[in-house]
C-alpha cells in the first residue's frame, strides 16, 4: 500500500525546499511503503561530545578496508573533525563513500552502540499529513477569532474569574514562522504582540505554504491570555516549507532561552529513528531548561492520528497537547494520542488571524484558489498547544504561580474532567475560575461539577 498521497505532497514540499533533507524510506520506495518513518539530514549524525571518540572508533572499525563494506586494498574513509552544534552535542559529517545514514546507524546498533549516535532530524510545523494542513476561507466579514462552538463541558460562562486572569506581565516565546507584517491591523487581539517578520509571499499577493502559521498561533494564545507579552520568533522558514534541521533548531532554542521567558511554545514536531528523543533537546533540557525556575514548555502532539510519540512533545519535561474535535466531545481524528500526551484542547475548525492574499492549494487534487482577507479557519495540534499555553499564562497573572505551578494546577483540573477514551481535557475560560455558580438538580439535591 503506497504512502498516503496527501502525505507525499507535504513531504515532497519539504524534501524539495530544505537542502540536504532525506526520507526513510526514500521517495522511490513510497509506492511499496505504508508510511514514511522519519526525515533526516543526509550524511550527518549527532553524538554527545563524551561519546564522539567511541562512535568514531566504531565507524573506523566497521568501515575499514576488507571489513565487508570497503573493498580490501582501498584507502579507509576519512572522517572530518566533528563540529559543535550546541554545548555537549557534536555534528559528524559522514564521508561520501559510506552508506546512507539509516544504514550507518544500523551498523552501530549491531556493535552495541544503539542510541549513541542519532539522526539530525527534520522538525516541521506541519508534521506528515495534516488533515487540515491548508487553511480554509471564512465567511466574508469575519473579524473576530472564535473557538469552535462545541460542548460547554464545565460551564465556564457561569464561572466567576479571578481578577487579572489575562496573562499580563507574563512573557511567552513562540518558535514558529514569525509574525505577519502589521499583524495588529484588523486583529486588535494581537495589539502589542511582537516578533520577527514572516516572509509570507512568493510574489505579489501569492501566499507561501504555511504562511501565517506563527500569527495564527499567537492569535490562539492571545484569545486565552489577552494581555500576555508575546514574541513570535521566526525559526521555520517558509522557503523551506516550514522545516528546519534539529541541529539548527537547537541553536535557535538557546537564543530563545536567553530571553528568559516564563512560557516557551514550540509549534513543531518530528518523528525519529526508533522513536528516540531528540538528542539536542535532551542536552539543552538537562543543561538549561530543567534549572530555569518556573519555565513551562508546551508543544503539539502532532497530526498523524497515531499513537507513536513525536518530539519534543513526548519529552518528560514538555507539556504535550493533542486536539479535540470541533464538538469538544472527542479527539480530533487527526490528533496523535497515547499516554505521552498530557492534555487535549480545542484544535479543529479554529478561526483566527491570517494574511491577506491568495493561496493555491497543494494537497490533492491541488490547484484550488483560495482568497483570504485577514482571517482563516485552520485545524491542528499546533493551535491546541497555544490555547493551553495561554490558559497557563492567564492563571499565572491572576494567582502568582509560576509556569510549572500553573501548569500543574490546570493539568489536575484537566484530569478531573478527562474524556473517556481520549484523556485529560481543558477548555477556553478555565484558566482561573474562583466560584462556579452552575449546578443541576439530582435526586439528592443540587450538585456542582468541578468547574474550577
Amino acid at each position: 500500500m503506497p504512502v498516503d498521497p496527501r502525505m507525499q505532497v507535504q513531504l515532497q514540499l519539504i524534501l524539495g525546499s530544505l537542502k540536504g533533507a532525506e526520507a526513510d524510506p526514500p521517495p522511490n520506495e513510497w509506492e511499496e511503503a505504508d508510511d514514511v518513518d522519519y526525515l533526516y539530514r543526509e550524511r550527518t549524525i549527532l553524538v554527545r561530545e563524551r561519546d564522539a571518540g567511541r562512535v568514531l572508533d566504531a565507524l573506523r572499525a566497521i568501515y575499514r578496508p576488507g571489513g565487508g563494506h570497503i573493498p580490501k586494498g582501498q584507502r579507509p574513509p576519512r572522517f572530518p573533525e566533528p563540529q559543535p552544534v550546541t554545548a555537549g552535542v557534536l555534528r559528524l559529517t559522514l564521508p561520501p563513500r559510506l552508506p546512507p545514514v539509516p544504514e550507518v546507524l544500523a551498523a552501530l546498533d549491531r556493535v552495541g552502540l544503539r542510541g549513541l549516535a542519532r539522526i539530525d532530524a527534520v522538525l516541521f510545523v506541519c508534521p506528515h499529513a495534516c488533515p487540515a494542513a491548508e487553511p480554509v476561507e471564512v465567511p466574508p466579514g469575519t473579524v473576530d477569532p472564535v473557538p469552535p462552538p462545541g460542548l460547554d463541558a464545565r460551564c465556564p460562562s457561569h464561572c466567576v474569574p479571578r481578577p487579572g486572569c489575562d496573562g499580563e506581565g507574563v512573557l511567552v516565546m513562540i518558535l514558529d514562522t514569525g509574525l505577519i507584517e502589521d499583524a495588529a491591523i484588523g486583529h486588535p487581539w494581537l495589539a502589542g504582540v511582537d516578533g520577527t517578520t514572516e516572509d509570507s509571499f512568493v510574489s505579489g499577493s501569492d501566499l507561501r505554504p504555511y504562511a501565517g502559521h506563527g500569527t495564527f498561533v499567537a492569535g490562539c494564545l492571545r484569545c486565552a491570555a489577552p494581555r500576555a507579552s508575546v514574541f513570535v520568533e521566526r525559526v521555520f522558514e517558509l522557503q523551506a516549507a516550514g522545516a528546519i534541521f534539529e541541529s539548527d533548531f537547537a541553536q535557535r532554542l538557546e537564543l530563545a532561552l536567553d530571553e528568559g521567558p516564563d512560557v516557551l511554545v514550540f509549534t513543531c514536531a518530528a518523528a525519529t529513528r526508533q522513536d528516540l528523543p531528540l538528542l539536542t533537546f535532551e542536552e539543552v533540557y538537562e543543561r538549561r531548561i530543567r534549572d530555569m525556575k518556573g519555565l513551562v514548555v508546551v508543544a503539539p502532539a502532532g497530526n498523524d492520528g497515531a499513537r507513536r510519540p513525536m518530539w519534543p512533545a513526548a519529552h518528560h519535561g514538555v507539556v504535550a497537547v493533542g486536539a479535540l474535535s470541533a464538538s469538544w466531545r472527542d479527539r480530533a481524528q487527526f490528533s496523535n494520542f497515547g499516554g505521552w500526551v498530557d492534555v487535549f484542547a480545542p484544535g479543529e475548525n479554529l478561526v483566527n488571524a491570517y494574511p491577506v492574499g491568495t493561496y493555491v492549494t497543494n494537497e490533492p487534487p491541488g490547484g484550488e484558489l483560495r482568497q483570504f482577507d485577514g482571517m482563516a479557519q485552520w485545524s491542528g495540534t499546533s493551535f491546541s498547544a497555544p490555547w493551553v499555553a495561554g490558559l497557563f499564562m492567564a492563571r499565572m497573572s491572576a494567582t502568582g504561580e509560576n509556569g510549572r505551578q500553573a501548569a500543574d494546577s490546570l493539568l489536575r483540573l484537566a484530569r478531573s474532567q478527562a474524556i473517556p477514551g481520549v484523556g485529560a481535557a481543558l477548555y477556553p475560560g478555565q484558566a482561573c475560575c474562583e466560584v462556579c455558580h452552575c449546578h443541576h438538580e439530582t435526586t439528592t439535591g443540587p450538585a456542582r461539577p468541578p468547574c474550577c
